[in-house]
């Protein structure tokens, strides 16, 4: 008998799938990764388990980083799994490759990605060959049983989808070649003088950091300008009221600061002021009836933006708590959704809805639900249920499951989403809106008073809307306004001109640039209009907090506050990209017609071919305006620094590159140095990939030194953190730019005797002696030569930084006071490169400053403390006995205890080689005992590049080992392994 498989995108759209289909097609068996009964296979994936790569004969190992083998644009493109989920992989294509399974149904998420996430692992299971097995779509706009059954029903056919397929298969190939073919050209040229200077670009982030860029450029060539307001009060018989001058003529014109309110000069202003000040005036007014209907409900970003507005959550941490809030709790539908609306079935599922929320004991909630629901609020409207409008996944809303133990984030993003909710089903508020003009001849005066008739949705949220007027006090936004009798005169009580300046445009936070990434940079305030734009924006909502998160990560932007602010690196990137005009990578509305390509493409309106030709082409220029840049420094908006030059005093100028000297202004009377001669001096803008801000270039000119700065990459990519000197070169006759990595064994070697001038943070845990700040580190009094003690005798010191997290003075001082410092959250793995978080703690057995978890807050799946203790208990795992296995070969059979143990008497050491033995002795070693033996030798000898204390110069016995001149620090352990053969 045959069967169909059914994968979908995520674990619980397969269970609800299956629920679906029990009614009719009889009952499912549940197995490890997957649902089988008679008729059907249900599995599922867990996102993208495939992704593309480039075919191995096309692919660049050695020197991706030049020129050489640029562009990289493969005929075709190959697979290869997630490291993540091979497992899940494994288990899907396994079902797929089933004799008996005939057919397959695509029933990942209605959009491109779930099209693409399918499409490719249909490809991965056929391998060389299609798989050739028929495939029909389950487009799901709404997850309710008999949505399921009826999408069975009407399944789509291949060539339906084909559109859609494309497209989704052109965006990822176009982001791999943007993405590979952009930073690997960046980074060749920014490494054209040495080092290595990594420049990732991107088809959305690059044109994303453009907008922050362009707002900081405009900021900062802002010439603020005076200007005046005239604000006057007027009696009348029953009260006063506040108004301002306008000029009802005004028009706009190409000055984007002129407004209707506005003078321009001082005299202009006090004479308006005095010609109507102690004067009769004559009031016209009109009033009518508006409304205001509720915002629509939330997506992706409209939630981002407002969690960021209302409690300054990152988009990434409002995703995290929407994703919790979907995930943990089941409170909340699926978060990475673009569509503010509901399908036109889930009518009765809102009911259902509001009937939980009334009867939850949510206090703050559950009146305006029972209200709802008295008054019958839950009707059909196209403007909250809309087949058209859904896409992937509708608007994100409250489930039917009533939460428990949410933490204060996560409640506060769930009210937020259940206000939103309920509103959209309440009434609009109304208002009486009224214009009330005061005419002092021929002056006009305006104020604006807005009175809440019936509040509608504003209930939800407590506002009295007269209050939250904003600019209500300043008499033309609206208030509560005194009568005027009709034919009334009042009288001009006082009048004020206010002088004020005109402000700057204000930095992005995450929430206004959620929104310019959305209409891809142009400002569109209206909903409505924002809605129309999507298909044009830059990424997608699931990726729009991605996509700011690797530019903070990457250090081309830095959050202050709520405020974006863009780095050097940020600038000096927009100036390569427009010198070269490599503008596709700058401009948000080009990328954003792109996007728009792609939705042409889903309708069949565009070939794939043709998409993708205009990419490669885009690509092609883009690698040649780079490869064949020939001139000394790109055209750019550089800066004068404030320091002169440490070698002749002269000016310090900025370039693409470096920060030079051009010499001293002529007539500055210096001998030899006038007329603008430069001295040669210069240092370049971004040693070892990392740029410098201009205010740290002139601290480093003015001081000799820096740091220690974080963000530097050594060739091998790996992060490290330094300070930076200049220091005169006697050969050079001039001064140059060093790393200095506070290697404080020099004053312990010399003998020379340090004095220590900050204040004690506390007991050396050692010794009980003074702990203190010295170089790169904290140490301890007695572990240096002092004058009271010229021989060290305590071995207590700890870094200033580190793995990249500074240790600030407070948080050592709470380490020395009560054994461990707060929860540190900067700590970048060497070895993985990924952030993690972790206390500093004293660790008394090792005599040193070790770190200490945070134990972990989810509980252990059931069975796993069981699974630890009996693994504790010398029972045999798995991974046992796959590391036993090479003892068991050697030596007779052992018992399962013994085989269990033999791992940890093979790591208990190994015997080194002969050339190895030549340097630490020929004694049986583990691995990190014999590179601490190695750093001995090496530091006994003095072996490390004076110029670069991370690279060893290798001597007689080293040149055996190494099997090269020189090694760099982080290569040790690897060669030493390849040493360490036979058991100890």
């Amino acid at each position: 008998m045959t069967k169909t498989l059914v994968i979908a995108e995520k674990p619980s759209v397969a269970q609800d799938i299956v629920r679906a289909l029990t009614p009719v097609a009889g009952k499912f068996e549940k197995h490890d990764d997957h649902f089988e009964n008679d008729r059907y296979v249900v599995t599922s994936a867990v996102g993208h388990l495939v992704e593309i790569q480039a075919p191995e004969e096309f692919d660049v190992k050695r020197g991706k980083w030049s020129f050489a083998h640029l562009p990289v644009i493969p005929p075709y493109f190959d697979l290869k799994p997630v490291d993540k989920t091979k497992t899940r992989l494994n288990a899907v294509v396994k079902q797929a490759k089933r004799k008996d399974v005939t057919q397959l149904i695509n029933a990942c998420d209605a959009g491109r990605e779930g099209e693409l996430i399918f499409r490719l692992i249909e490809q991965y299971a056929g391998g060389a060959k299609p798989l050739g097995k028929p495939v029909k779509r389950l487009w799901l706009q709404s997850m309710t049983p008999q949505a399921i059954r009826d999408g069975f029903d009407a399944l789509r056919t291949e060539q339906q989808m084909a559109g859609l397929a494309h497209a989704a298969r052109s965006r990822s190939e176009a982001d791999w070649l943007v993405g590979i073919n952009g930073t690997r050209a960046m980074t060749a040229f920014n490494s054209r003088d040495g080092g290595f200077f990594l420049t990732t670009v991107g088809r959305v982030q690059t044109p994303t950091l453009s907008l922050v860029v362009e707002r900081e450029e405009k900021i900062r060539k802002f010439i603020s300008r005076d200007y005046w307001e005239i604000h006057a009060t007027f009696g009348a018989q029953a009260g006063e009221y506040p108004a301002k001058w306008f000029d009802p003529k005004w028009k706009k014109s190409e000055d984007v600061e002129a407004r209707a309110d506005r003078v321009w000069s001082a005299a202009e202003a006090t004479a308006i002021a005095n010609a109507v000040r102690g004067k009769q005036a004559t009031v016209t007014e009109e009033s009518k009836p508006t409304t205001q209907a509720s915002p629509l409900l939330f997506d992706l970003t409209s939630l981002q933006r407002e969690a960021n507005g209302k409690f300054g959550f990152s988009a990434k941490t409002t995703l995290a708590l929407a994703q919790s809030l979907y995930e943990r709790h089941k409170a909340l539908t699926y978060p990475r959704t673009d569509s503010r609306a509901l399908p036109e079935d889930y009518l009765p599922v809102a009911k259902q809805t509001f009937e939980m929320l009334a009867d939850s004991g949510m206090r703050h909630l559950a009146p305006h639900a029972l209200t709802a629901l008295n008054n019958n609020y839950i009707r059909p409207s196209k403007r909250i249920f809309d087949n058209s409008k859904v896409s992937d996944h509708f608007a994100i809303i409250p489930t039917l499951q009533a939460p428990s133990g949410l933490s204060e984030a996560e409640q506060k993003l769930y009210d937020l989403v259940v206000r939103r909710f309920m509103a959209v089903f309440f009434p609009s508020a109304e208002y009486t809106v009224t214009t009330r003009i005061s005419t002092v001849a021929p002056h006009s005066f305006k104020t604006e008073g807005k009175v809440l008739v019936k509040p509608g949705w504003l209930a939800i949220y407590g506002k009295e809307a007269a209050e939250e007027v904003e600019g209500g006090k300043d008499g033309d936004k609206g208030q509560n306004l005194v009568p005027v009798k009709p034919g009334e005169s009042v009288n001009t009580v006082a009048v004020d001109p206010k002088g004020l300046k005109t402000k700057p445009p204000a930095r992005y936070s995450e929430a206004t640039l959620l929104g310019a990434m959305e209409s891809a940079g142009k400002q569109i305030d209206d909903e409505e209009l924002r809605e129309a734009m999507q298909e044009k924006g830059l990424g997608t909502p699931a990726t729009r907090a991605a996509t700011i998160e690797g530019l903070l990560t990457e250090k081309y932007m830095l959050r202050e506050g709520r405020e974006i602010i863009p780095t050097a690196k940020a600038f000096q990137l927009m100036t390569l990209l427009r010198g070269l005009e490599v503008e596709e990578l700058c401009r948000a509305d080009l990328t954003g017609e792109w996007e728009f390509k792609l939705s042409q493409m889903e309708k069949g309106l565009l070939s794939r071919e043709d998409f993708m030709a205009g990419i490669a082409t885009m690509t092609e220029r883009m690698v040649k305006k780079a490869k064949e840049y020939d001139r000394d420094t790109i055209p750019g908006d550089y800066a004068t620094l404030e320091s002169p030059c440490p070698n002749c005093g002269g000016v310090v100028k900025e370039n693409y590159r470096r920060f030079a000297c051009v010499g001293k202004p002529a007539g500055s009377g210096a001998a030899g140095q006038t007329g603008g001669e430069a001295c040669g001096f210069s240092f370049g803008k971004s040693p070892a990939g990392r740029t410098f801000e201009t205010a740290e270039a002139n601290a480093l000119l003015r001081d000799k030194k820096i740091g220690p700065l974080e963000g530097f990459r050594s060739k091998a990519g790996w992060p490290f953190t330094s300070e930076i000197i200049i220091k005169y070169d006697d050969e050079a006759h001039n001064y140059k730019l060093e790393f200095d990595f506070g290697d404080d064994k020099k004053g312990e070697e010399s003998g020379e005797i340090v004095e220590f001038e900050d204040a004690s943070l506390g007991a050396c845990p050692i010794c009980g002696s003074e702990v203190h700040e010295h170089g790169s580190n904290y140490l301890c009094s007695k572990a240096v030569p002092t004058a009271a003690q010229p021989t060290p005798s305590c071995t207590f010191k700890s870094g200033k930084i580190i793995l990249q997290q500074p240790v600030e003075r407070e948080q050592m001082t709470k380490l020395l006071e009560t054994g461990k410092t707060d929860l540190l959250d900067k700590f970048v793995s060497m070895r993985t490169r990924r952030a993690f978080k972790a206390h500093l703690a004293w660790d008394k057995e090792a005599s040193k400053v070790n770190f200490e978890f945070a134990p972990s807050k989810f509980p252990p799946r059931p069975g796993a403390a069981a699974k630890t203790i009996a693994a504790k208990a010398g029972k045999t795992s798995a991974a046992a006995k796959k590391a036993a296995k090479p003892a068991a070969a050697k030596k007779a059979p052992a018992t399962k205890t013994a085989a269990a143990k033999a791992p940890r008497k093979a790591a208990a050491g190994k015997a080194p080689s002969a050339a190895l033995a030549a340097v630490i002795g020929a004694e049986p070693v583990a691995r990190p005992e014999a590179v601490k033996k190695m750093w001995e030798y090496i530091k006994a000898h003095n072996l490390q590049d004076p110029k670069d204390k991370r690279t060893i110069v290798a001597d007689d016995k080293l040149r055996a080992v190494f099997g090269k001149d020189s090694a760099g620090m982080f290569e040790l352990a690897g060669i030493l392994g390849n040493h360490l053969g036979g058991e100890g």
